[in-house]
């Protein structure tokens, strides 16, 4: 099905009482900026979701788009449930939420995670994560927690991290050809041998005080790297005692990537 066809039976139908859709223009139907009507669209998703919330204006000036093309915009995600209305103007809606907590980078990954994760939190009481990298950041598709306190908790509600996290690191060392990240340390590649050669990567208190964590590749069919493990905990534990047990869980997980 061409582009311009699938605007024409999904997004240019009619609006009507309960009937589940909103009348737009096509995608491909420039705006008054010269952008497409999908473009704005995510440029304004993106600005909110900077934001966390914003109003009407600011989100106007921050996309480069008259103010009556954000507003157009904005009432038709708020109609499609992308964005919501708040005192504050406007904040991410929650299909959004619900769509991208189904995202992953293979199929099955989240589910062949999770109860791997579970078994390890518990035996160690402390905070896994499962994390890929995208553009640039660590993206932490799920945390899974045995218990939590003040130092942890906070991190549970962080989803985008720089890549520079153990859970990055590990990525970044096993990619293959080099992932673009820009410039790199001129340390980084002694550091990813090094991660290489042990097989985990290590972050003691490096982005935040108080907080330590190890973390292992998960590997897809084929050997290639798909995400990582990465297990998070306090300075008085060991990570040396504890990157055997995140490597152990991590080649279970792998096994059931692979079929095996």
């Amino acid at each position: 099905m061409e582009m311009g066809e699938l605007s024409v039976r999904q997004l240019d139908r009619p609006s009507e009482p309960g009937s589940g859709y909103v009348a737009v223009q096509s995608p491909s139907s420039p705006d008054g900026s010269g952008r497409s009507v999908l473009e704005g669209a995510f440029e304004l998703l993106g600005a909110v979701e900077r934001a966390g919330e914003a109003g009407l204006t600011k989100l106007a000036s921050k996309c480069g788009l008259p103010k009556t093309t954000a507003y157009r915009l904005l009432e038709q995600l708020v109609e499609l449930g992308a964005v919501e209305r708040c005192r504050g103007g406007y904040r991410m809606g929650p299909r959004l939420f619900r769509l991208g907590q189904g995202w992953q980078p293979h199929p099955g990954l989240r589910s062949a995670a999770r109860e791997p994760a579970r078994r390890l939190a518990r035996a160690t009481g402390a905070v896994v994560g499962l994390s890929v990298l995208r553009e640039g950041q660590t993206l932490v598709l799920d945390w899974t927690a045995c218990e939590t306190d003040e130092v942890f908790g906070p991190l549970l509600n962080d989803m985008a991290w720089p890549w520079f996290t153990a859970a990055g690191k590990v990525l970044v060392a096993g990619a293959s050809p080099q992932l673009p990240l820009g410039p790199l340390p001129a340390s980084w590649h002694r550091e990813a041998a090094a991660i290489r050669d042990r097989g985990v990567a290590f972050d003691r208190e490096e982005l935040v005080a108080g907080v330590c964590c190890v973390a292992a590749l998960l590997h897809g069919p084929g050997g290639v790297p798909l995400a990582s493990l990465c297990l998070v905990t306090d300075p008085a534990h060991s990570l040396d005692r504890l990157a055997g047990v995140v490597q152990h869980t991590a080649r279970t997980i792998s096994a059931t990537l692979r079929g095996r």
